[in-house]
């Protein structure tokens, strides 16, 4: 594995304890942007065959999951890292507040719907994780779902979100044994970038779309996110689905990283195009002679 996947990936153990100030936002790895820009273009080259092979296999998914701050630049890493490979095999998806037929069901049920088939990579922008990270910042939020102990904000106390945190990783244990190889990304801004993208976002009208008020009513709760992510990260980060922690600061360097690591994790799986049997490779080999003989006989009524 690149030294760059393993610089920013975390796995958690009894003597490994995950601190996010530790992690520079603004580090580039040493990259300047066009050594950058070269190194995700080969990334996503990479990547397309990887994709195709995995799609032949059959056998395997990828689940990449994305969770940031608001501007931290989730859907352009997306559309830049993804944008090599083949669409049919690539599934995004992305997940709003909750609606009441979801709230009706447990909240990885929304996400369990959309899980990539075998051979396909899904990609989620947000996810489950906003169960432990939004819902963390604003616990009122969790007497929505209607859950049979949780009937007051007290409720939501330290245990609940233990058992939070035991049921995701039991989850993605779950899903990994099946098959499905889960790739989590943090993309790690720092606030005084996010307060520059926002002011782009009022100053440029062709990114006035972006800006919503919501966006400054969770920047005010920004100390209690970054907690949220610190608990979380440490909590649900394992060998079989670790989080990598990516420097978001500068959005080239970003997305070189992220291509990076999924290059890097997808080859890990190995796909491979299925090898035919006997039977399939006698068939082939009629079906080849049944076409050459159609060809010649063509030839000699085009002559």
């Amino acid at each position: 594995m690149d030294t760059l996947s393993l610089r920013y990936q975390f796995q958690s153990g009894k003597d490994k304890t995950f601190r996010l100030d530790e992690y520079d936002p603004a580090e580039t790895f040493g990259l300047d942007k066009l050594m950058a820009l070269e190194r995700t273009v080969g990334n996503t080259l990479d990547l397309r065959p990887l994709q195709e092979r995995l799609y032949a296999e059959g056998r395997q998914a990828v689940l990449v999951i994305f969770q940031a701050m608001d501007a931290a630049g989730k859907d352009s890493a997306i559309n830049h890292v993804f944008s090599g490979i083949n669409p049919q095999g690539c599934q995004v998806h992305s997940f709003k507040h909750p609606t009441s037929k979801e709230l009706n069901h447990d909240y990885l049920w929304r996400c369990s719907q959309v899980l990539p088939e075998k051979g396909m990579i899904g990609v989620f922008n947000r996810s489950y994780y906003e169960e432990v990270l939004v819902a963390k910042v604003h616990p009122e939020l969790i007497l929505d779902q209607k859950l049979p102990n949780v009937r007051q904000i007290e409720d939501v106390n330290e245990r609940f979100w233990e058992q939070r945190y035991e049921q995701i990783r039991s989850y993605e244990r779950r899903l990994t044994m099946n098959g499905i190889s889960i790739i989590k990304f943090f993309l790690h801004l720092s606030k005084e970038e996010q307060t520059k993208r926002f002011l782009k976002r009022v100053k440029r009208p062709d990114k006035n779309w972006k800006f919503s008020s919501s966006d400054m009513k969770e920047r005010a709760f920004w100390d209690d996110y970054q907690l949220a992510y610190q608990d979380c990260i440490q909590a649900t980060s394992s060998v079989h689905a670790p989080w990598y922690i990516i420097p978001a600061d500068n959005k080239w360097f970003a997305r070189a990283a992220i291509s990076q690591i999924l290059v890097d994790r997808v080859s890990q799986l190995n796909p491979a195009f299925p090898e035919l049997s006997p039977e399939e490779t006698k068939a082939l080999d009629q079906v080849k002679e049944t076409l050459k003989k159609e060809r010649k006989e063509q030839q000699k009524k085009d002559t």
